[in-house]
């Protein structure tokens, strides 16, 4: 289903009138057809027909407990949302590059939705927001799972459990090889032998790729650095504190020399870009070495 839909998005004009989600329909009222991108009709067009075809999508990797339930409101931005109660809602898990789309299509898969909240607590972040996993109650369907799968959305590095992350990436890979969302674009991942442009993104969250060329200890932190010039090139930084989880994990620091690793998180300058490793599950050791 999901392909069908998307090869008539690319065959032929979107809509030529805006397509409501909710049911799965075009409609002639509200919104003018000029103001709405065709990319963004056809990513909403997508993302019912998978919710609508996909039947029982909740991913079992992040079966945490139930945080709540309500029905959802509106949307507040590409990875929030809002109840009938008025309690506010953030997607856990995930990072957004592509707000636009990723709002449109949240609104199609939520609003006037039934949602179930999991997560480890229901504990507000400083904003107000409860942050959770949004399944939809009639379907199943992991909210979470359909932005990776569109490419609309990365796996953030703040996933702490293994097989919640393990799922999450595998949504995300299946965006990444059909060449989806943000996939489409060849520098959605950043080459660690081109520091330039990972420097040229800092603040912001990334997925990096390259092959290790030492690892060096400085005081309390460990370096992996994928350059020669330590004080340009990339490196990814592991606290102490942090490498018995790694060494647990089976990737001890000194084993990824001359291995080709992706790493993912958000990068720093200290006098070359950075990223921060705090958790095993932002590397993904790749094939091939």
């Amino acid at each position: 289903m999901p392909s069908i839909a998307a090869s008539r998005c690319n065959a032929a004009p979107p809509c030529s009138f805006p397509f409501n989600g909710m049911a799965g329909m075009c409609q002639h009222e509200r919104m003018q057809p000029s103001r709405i991108p065709a990319d963004i009709v056809c990513s909403v067009l997508i993302a019912s027909v998978i919710v609508f075809a996909a039947g029982d999508g909740h991913a079992a990797g992040c079966d945490f407990e139930i945080q709540g339930e309500g029905r959802v409101a509106a949307i507040v931005d590409a990875r929030s949302f809002r109840l009938n109660d008025g309690r506010e809602i953030k997607l856990a898990g995930i990072e957004v590059p592509d707000t636009a789309k990723a709002t449109a299509v949240l609104s199609a898969l939520l609003v006037g939705r039934g949602v179930t909240l999991r997560g480890d607590d229901d504990m507000p972040d400083r904003y107000g927001r409860q942050p959770a996993y949004a399944v939809l109650t009639d379907s199943g369907t992991q909210v979470q799972g359909e932005l990776l799968r569109q490419g609309l959305a990365l796996v953030s590095s703040e996933v702490a459990d293994r097989d919640c992350a393990a799922t999450l990436m595998a949504a995300e890979g299946e965006a990444r090889r059909a060449k989806l969302g943000t996939w489409v674009d060849p520098t959605a991942i950043k080459n660690a032998e081109s520091p330039g442009d990972i420097l040229a993104g800092i603040g912001r969250f990334m997925v990096v790729e390259g092959r290790v060329l030492s690892v060096r200890q400085a005081g309390a932190t460990t370096y992996v650095n994928f350059g020669r010039n330590w004080t340009r090139d990339f490196a990814v930084t592991i606290s102490r504190r942090i490498v018995p989880a790694f060494e647990a994990a089976g990737l001890a620091p000194k084993s990824l020399e001359n291995r080709r690793i992706r790493v993912r998180g958000w990068v720093e300058a200290r006098s070359g870009p950075r990223i921060e490793l705090l958790r095993v599950e932002q590397v993904e050791v790749l094939g091939g070495d």
